[in-house]
């Protein structure tokens, strides 16, 4: 019999950690996808870009208008269709076992890595602010502003080698971080969305580029009125890795340890962890004593940093000047590579090597008769795919987490009654 004295224990609702909303935790599925689910959007896009190929082929058309009479020319026709756009893309991107000397083998998968590394870089920051539940779409501006500030260092200052080359790749970054900060200080202290500022920062930063480009700051004397900056000095240029006979520069190897820096601090770092409880949940991260608004500002700083990398690399690793379209598009696709990579470090890692495959090979599959815009669609069908959970998994019947979610809210709904006594 209950004890007519005692003070019932009651549970504070308002002491509980809130549920997370529903677009909380699609954004969560859907930048921290499964390996499984990453691999099998990637072969169904590929699959699907294997139709786009039959169906385009002139010698399948052709076979399709007898195919009932000898189907077999139809079937073999869109076989060899598949087998030379690939074969292709494989040639270009990873061996040309056609090539007479090691060299010509080989240089395809140089230039995919070439390709692949200010992919890699600009990755891993809009990755990093994926984990902080931030949506970076700046890369763009950020890119420049690192290209910008590197290049300015590269051309201005006299400096021996090595140190005008640490001098030029120091500067890109803090220029890409303080203006990535910017968005970070907005986001805090005025509570503006990082996706309109980031937006309009793009265009700031494009600009404003172009503009210096065409006075003494960064432009190139003998480029006339085109806004284009001088060539960096041979003292601020990336070396080649292997000689003359390749394009691979050291960015490459910038890349690797960019890479294993950001695994550290998002894995294994005091910082990280903050990072991850921030983008996790907000309310409960500043509930335990964490200063979210510090975190936005260094979070944006530390994700703008990265894709100033990705900008010193594209401005450095040449041997003439640079135009305002020097970001050739690495601010948007790193989106897809951070979507695609899950937001982790081995996987942007990969998932850039895709794409800077899928670069690479483009030429050599216009070559083969296959339109390289092909591999656009490709591309935009494992975007599509990534951030499309419940279709990946309702095409390949893959278990849905929501049978371990409604699991664990119901055992906290059974804490929660066994807490009044």
């Amino acid at each position: 019999m209950t004890d007519p004295t005692s003070t019932p224990t009651m549970v504070n609702p308002d002491l509980e950690p809130q549920e997370p909303s529903r677009w909380a935790v699609a954004w969560r599925d859907i930048v921290s996808g499964s390996p499984l689910r990453t691999l099998l959007a990637i072969v169904l896009a590929f699959a699907v870009g294997a139709v786009l190929i039959v169906i385009t082929n002139p010698d399948f058309l052709e076979a399709v208008g007898y195919i009932f009479s000898r189907p077999s020319d139809a079937i073999t026709a869109a076989v060899n269709a598949v087998v030379d756009g690939y074969g292709a893309l494989f040639r270009g991107s990873i061996l040309n076992l056609q090539g007479d000397t090691f060299a010509e083998i080989i240089r395809p998968l140089t230039e995919t890595l070439r390709l692949a590394t200010p992919l890699i870089a600009a990755g891993l920051g809009i990755a990093l602010s994926f984990r902080v539940g931030m949506f970076n779409i700046g890369g763009q501006g950020q890119l420049l502003f690192g290209a910008g500030f590197a290049g300015f260092v590269s051309f201005h200052a006299d400096l021996p080698f090595p140190l005008h080359l640490l001098l030029a790749i120091v500067a890109g970054i803090l220029g890409a971080a303080l203006y990535g900060a910017l968005v970070g200080l907005l986001k805090a202290k005025t509570g503006a969305n990082e996706v309109i500022v980031t937006i309009m920062l793009n265009y700031i930063a494009f600009y404003l580029l172009t503009y210096l480009m065409r006075t003494p700051v960064l432009q190139d004397p003998g480029a006339g009125g085109t806004p284009k900056t001088p060539a960096p000095d041979a003292s601020a240029r990336l070396p080649l890795l292997f000689g003359d006979s390749f394009a691979l520069h050291w960015g490459f190897v910038l890349v690797i340890g960019a890479t294993v820096l950001f695994w550290w601090l998002m894995e294994r770092s005091t910082l990280g962890y903050r990072f991850r409880a921030v983008g996790l949940n907000p309310s409960a991260a500043l509930t335990a004593g964490i200063n979210v608004n510090s975190i936005y500002i260094l979070a944006m700083g530390l994700s703008a940093a990265f894709v100033g990398l990705a900008g010193v690399i594209q401005a450095l690793g040449r041997t003439s000047g640079f135009t305002p379209t020097v970001d050739a598009g690495i601010g948007f696709d790193a989106i897809t590579v951070a979507l695609l990579g899950g937001s982790s470090a081995g996987g942007v890692f990969l998932a850039g090597l895709l794409f800077g495959a899928m670069k690479a090979g483009g030429p050599s599959m216009q070559v083969a008769d296959v339109p390289p815009e092909l591999l656009g669609v490709v591309q935009g069908l494992i975007v599509l795919l990534i951030a499309a959970p419940p279709l990946v998994r309702a095409i390949f019947r893959l278990p849905s987490p929501s049978a371990t979610t409604a699991g664990s809210r119901r055992s906290r709904r059974a804490a929660k009654k066994g807490g009044v006594k």
